[in-house]
């Protein structure tokens, strides 16, 4: 060491020089440290993977400059990992030993002293890299080969980049615009029977296959209303005996109205507010105060004896929607329009015109009403309250692509989901469709993405009454695509399920079938594709259990308890509870699975 030193001082370096290079760690480039090259060398700045102490090696790198920086010995890196020589190539991966690993990912994480050489040795003021940091000359990723100049991206780089940014923020708005989307194609195929405030569709036959509904049942008489508060506030004079809810236009719960509503099934007058109104409200109704201009507005009316017409009178005699200045006089009952039997469409759409709908709703509701991370991602990509949307050439190739995988997405999520959460009984492939609730949370305040997206792809309407345990109250519902083998359900095979005995509901249970494509009811011979208690001549074993078969023909003797598919298409299944009993709840019940026929 002091002949170095020595030789140093002949060539013109003062002590404080001296000092300054030990100091920076040079000593390992006169044969100090583990290494023996007494050259130049580029300092080792790939990236170190702290979970998996690896190192990637980037171009330029020296296993002797890889040794250096993590402070061992080149034979050890060598043994370590198993080669032959010095040579290393631009993206192969290193095993750092434990110790160094720990020392290295605790320099990253600033709990110590930074390691390493200096970024340029020649000047004095110069930082040993933080590993992490820098960025390589190429990266190779999902994208490419991603290309920088000292951590500045090329323009091609750039391109790229920022194609995938809109692209992937443009798959997110679709996820999360889709209960918006799902309104506005509801809204619209209620506009084409008359404006809002006036009509109110009404399935006196009950809800047939021709209609395209997302998981819309046949069992029950739907009645409902699209509510515009734009004008101001609104009455709304809901008949006795029905189960209903309000969402806004973000498809969020509002109220119950109806059996599980503050009026508990007598019925009642609700007064809907509009946003921002500041006025005092008059007493005697129910107040709602709604977020959005926009509310949707279904009920359920019950079959007495299998027969809707107890019901149409019902919702035909007591309901009324008048405005809030009108109250006290007499006004005219709104226009039923019997929807039995007419071919429609709720269900929204997965190409370009899904980026339309949903700029509807932001022009048209309250910035206030969403919350503005959601409303971050519309505006990221051209959508913002007040701004035109008009997306040149380039935007919108990437929304068209970007509704298609938002589909795809949305669709792998519904009929491959990774929660298990969803799952209602283990070893089973029934599900739920409310994974954390109504409000989709994995956690009290925390955004369950999957599980909304789960619901809002298969069904339209949120309520707690259809999640919540409100034991002879309310709908409990339960979904499968899968057969025993969890195999996909196809309807060119014939199935069988086997319910025990005493389906733990107060009111009745029923079984609908439903396309994979539509998710509304599957289209077939069979006017109404359901078995259900209510279903005539439903027949049941000597221990009072039922066994319903699906494919497509009927096993013989069996066409009562029989639900027709259609080969080379598939199928899904709800299995809805009506006043569920508290064995559902406490899973001492529970449906056999969809078994395979030979």
């Amino acid at each position: 060491m002091h002949r170095l030193t020595g030789y140093l001082l002949k060539k013109g370096l003062g002590l404080t020089a001296l000092v300054l290079l030990f100091g920076l760690g040079l000593g390992t480039a006169f044969g100090l440290g583990p290494g023996t090259d007494s050259g130049p060398r580029h300092h080792a700045q790939g990236q170190f993977d702290t979970i998996t102490a690896t190192y990637v090696v980037v171009e330029g790198d020296e296993l002797i400059a890889i040794s250096e920086r993590f402070s061992i010995p080149v034979d050890e890196l060598k043994t370590h990992n198993k080669l032959a020589s010095d040579k290393i190539k631009v993206g192969q991966h290193l095993a750092i030993p434990g110790a160094a690993a720990q020392a290295q990912t605790t320099a990253s994480t600033g709990m110590g002293p930074l390691v390493g050489a200096p970024a340029d040795p020649q000047y004095k003021y110069s930082t040993p890299m933080p590993p992490g940091i820098a960025a390589p000359n190429s990266v190779e990723t999902r994208l490419g080969t991603l290309r920088f100049f000292d951590g500045f991206p090329d323009k091609a780089t750039t391109e790229k980049l920022y194609d995938n940014l809109d692209f992937e923020r443009a798959v997110q708005a679709f996820l999360l615009g889709m209960p918006a989307v799902s309104q506005v194609a509801n809204r619209e195929a209620f506009r084409s029977l008359g404006p809002p405030n006036t009509v109110v569709p009404i399935f006196e036959q009950l809800l047939d296959s021709r209609g395209i509904v997302l998981t819309g049942n046949d069992n029950t008489v739907y009645s409902w209303t699209w509510l515009d508060l734009s004008h101001g506030p609104l009455v709304l004079e809901v008949p006795p005996k029905v189960l209903g809810t309000a969402n806004d236009m973000w498809q969020r719960w509002v109220v119950d109205v109806g059996i599980t509503g503050p009026d508990k099934g007598k019925g009642g007058k609700y007064l809907f507010l509009p946003p921002g109104y500041k006025n005092e409200a008059p007493s005697g109704y129910y107040l709602v105060h709604s977020p959005t201009f926009g509310l949707w507005v279904p009920w359920r009316s019950f079959l007495v004896d299998g027969d809707p017409a107890p019901g149409v009178e019902l919702v035909k005699k007591f309901t009324k929607i008048y405005p809030l200045s009108k109250a006290g006089e007499a006004v005219a009952p709104p226009t039923f329009i019997d929807m039995s039997g007419k071919p429609f469409n709720t269900v929204f759409p997965t190409d370009y015109r899904f980026w339309e709908m949903l700029n509807e709703v932001v022009q048209q509701e309250p910035t206030d009403s969403l919350d503005p991370v959601t409303l971050g991602f519309f505006q990221s990509i051209g959508i913002q309250k007040g701004k035109p949307f008009a997306p040149d050439a380039r935007m919108k190739k990437i929304l068209a692509e970007a509704a298609a995988v938002g589909d795809a997405t949305a669709r792998s999520i519904l009929f491959h989901t990774r929660s298990r959460a969803a799952y209602y009984y283990p070893d089973s492939n029934w599900q739920l469709g409310f994974i954390g609730g109504y409000q989709f949370q994995a956690a009290p305040g925390v955004a369950d993405f999957d599980a909304a997206t789960f619901y809002y792809y298969l069904a339209i309407l949120v309520t707690p009454a259809m999640e919540e345990k409100m034991i002879g109250k309310g709908s409990q519902y339960a979904w499968t695509a899968r057969d025993a083998n969890g195999d996909p359900l196809d309807g060119g095979k014939s199935y069988q399920l086997h319910l025990p005995a005493n389906v733990p509901v107060k009111d009745f249970w029923s079984l609908i079938l439903y396309s994979d494509q539509t998710r509304s009811q599957i289209q077939t011979d069979q006017r109404f594709p359901s078995v259900s208690s209510q279903t005539k001549g439903l027949q049941k074993n000597a221990d009072g259990s039922i066994d319903v078969y699906f494919g497509p023909k009927a096993p013989a003797g069996k066409e009562s308890n029989w639900v027709q598919t259609v080969p080379d298409r598939g199928w899904n299944v709800v299995l809805r509870m009506y006043g569920a009993l508290k064995p559902w709840f406490d899973h001492m019940w529970r449906p056999g699975e969809i078994e395979l026929q030979p």
